[in-house]
């Protein structure tokens, strides 16, 4: 079957976010200064095979475990769903 993987990977909250704290700065001068405490992470899709869900969200947890987040400052989320 094939899957598609919404994936989120984020600072953890603890951790420094400069990027973040950069457009927090921003807002204020757009007149936005409403909005505070923004983190910027990253956002991934792709697509799998896998024999059913629960492989494809194994796949899928490796894949960020190993490589599409850094465990040590970030953390990450992620929905999958049959195509």
């Amino acid at each position: 079957m094939k899957f598609i993987a919404e994936i989120d990977v984020m600072p953890k909250k603890e951790i420094l976010d400069p990027q973040g704290k950069a457009v927090t700065g921003s807002m204020k001068s757009l007149g936005l200064g409403t909005i505070s405490q923004v983190r910027i992470g990253k956002h991934i899709t792709l697509e799998l095979e896998a024999a059913n869900e629960a492989e494809a969200r194994e796949q899928v947890d490796l894949a960020c475990s190993k490589l599409l987040a850094n465990l040590i400052m970030e953390s990450y989320e992620f929905e999958v769903k049959a195509v």
